[in-house]
């Protein structure tokens, strides 16, 4: 992650954790940042990360129109997309699709209370941690803290998104079409849970894409304190 802290680390690698741990207990002396502050450019980032691009997938279309955290059918249904394609009926396929991206779009304007938690928690050895990890360790350490709580809250709020956005409705005029069709064998999916885990992939994917930018380009530290705490990269 920071270049000049992993040439240390892979010159002590096989020192032992000792040696490392007396590196990473360095860190405030070398490089005249506070425990306080390191810690605290941290949170930032994941704040950052949370404000700039968690925001964008409750926006419509922030899942149905990003190619990175698009939602798609699971490979059990895709003969449910070709199916209908085949018929014909390629737009309806097209408005079930749209239809669970519209549900997480939904669903992930809960998570932000859970992150500022999560966020809130990060101790100093955590920061450590982040700080001698790899590129994406902000984004895992989250992932870490929060992936349970998510995954319970989101899976009631997905099913509730459905209806709320018209997806339940959508699917069954689908699910009945596609049934309906000679020689098919029948199908009766619950997308919940698929559409819970897909959009938790999502949410990660993006807070990852939001560090990545903040440790390559300077540009993207928005503040005096992001500047000197991933200034130790450069």
């Amino acid at each position: 992650m920071i270049k000049r802290i992993l040439i240390l680390m892979v010159a002590l690698q096989f020192v032992g954790c000792a040696e490392l741990q007396k590196v990473a207990n360095q860190i405030t002396q070398t490089t005249g940042l506070s425990e306080e502050q390191i810690g605290n450019g941290l949170r930032e980032a994941l704040d950052n990360g949370i404000k700039n691009q968690v925001s964008k997938l409750t926006a419509t279309d922030g899942f149905y129109k990003n190619d990175l955290v698009k939602i798609m059918l699971p490979a059990e249904l895709q003969a449910v997309d070709n199916g209908l394609r085949k018929i014909g009926l390629g737009n309806l396929a097209d408005e079930g699709i749209k239809a669970l991206n519209r549900a997480a779009e939904d669903a992930v304007k809960t998570a932000t209370p859970i992150f500022v938690d999560a966020v809130k928690e990060m101790t100093f050895a955590d920061a450590k941690n982040i700080l001698l990890g790899d590129q994406n360790a902000a984004t895992s350490y989250l992932q870490g803290k929060t992936t349970d709580n998510l995954t319970a809250s989101f899976s009631p709020v997905i099913e509730n998104s459905f209806s709320k956005v018209g997806a339940d409705k959508v699917w069954s005029n689908l699910i009945n079409k596609y049934n309906s069709i000679p020689f098919v064998n029948k199908v009766d999916p619950d997308l919940t849970q698929y559409v819970t885990n897909e959009a938790l992939k999502g949410v990660f994917t993006m807070i990852e894409v939001e560090e990545k930018g903040i440790r390559e380009k300077a540009g993207l530290r928005t503040s005096a304190l992001l500047k000197q705490v991933f200034a130790l990269q450069d």
